[in-house]
């Protein structure tokens, strides 16, 4: 019986539950807060940062007048990604709004490619300055099934730019690659 009898003593004792620490808890929610907070700051730091590396960069070209009247060669509605320095697919570009993903209206026409970025600036992109287009997996951290990005590849002052682009229907970028690196075939044949 000598067993049992610390047994029953240690049931026979009352033990409170023990009092939650609300201070404690307090103090390491705010400390978590306050460092989440500060991870974001630093990161919008970065971005300012970027941005101004890349403050060199000419202003991004407007539509011009009268593109409208052109007749399209293509459309397509989509979503605008990223843009990066042509061949670095991370080395992704802020300035000018490059770096804002956002939903996209592309117009392709003898005169040029037309980007519409509604909630973010659009822009405009000469035929002249198109200098060739591709599938593509991945660009600036998007990464998708081979072939599940358009990226067309452009000129802005000195610098070529990749755009990746995806759109709502992915059968159309192998039709959108073709009549872009067709333009840019008949732009170089044209400038000679």
């Amino acid at each position: 019986m000598t067993t049992l009898t610390p047994l029953y003593q240690l049931a026979a004792e009352q033990k409170s539950a023990e009092v939650t620490d609300w201070s404690a808890r307090v103090s390491w929610v705010i400390g978590l807060a306050v460092l989440i907070a500060f991870v974001y700051w630093l990161m919008r730091q970065g971005w300012k940062w970027r941005a101004s590396l890349q403050s060199d960069l000419p202003e991004l070209a407007t539509t011009p007048e009268g593109f409208a009247d052109g007749e399209p060669l293509l459309t397509l509605t989509g979503r605008y990604h990223a843009s990066t320095t042509a061949g670095q697919w991370l080395d992704r570009i802020v300035a000018h709004g490059l770096g804002t993903r956002s939903r996209v209206e592309l117009t392709l026409t003898a005169r040029g490619l037309d980007v519409v970025r509604p909630g973010a600036a659009g822009f405009f992109v000469p035929a002249e300055a198109l200098r060739e287009a591709r599938l593509d997996k991945a660009l600036a951290g998007k990464v998708l099934p081979e072939g599940g990005l358009l990226i067309i590849t452009w000129a802005h002052g000195d610098q070529l730019i990749d755009s990746a682009f995806r759109s709502d229907h992915a059968a159309e970028h192998q039709t959108w690659a073709d009549a872009v690196n067709h333009l840019t075939s008949t732009t170089e044949g044209t400038a000679r």
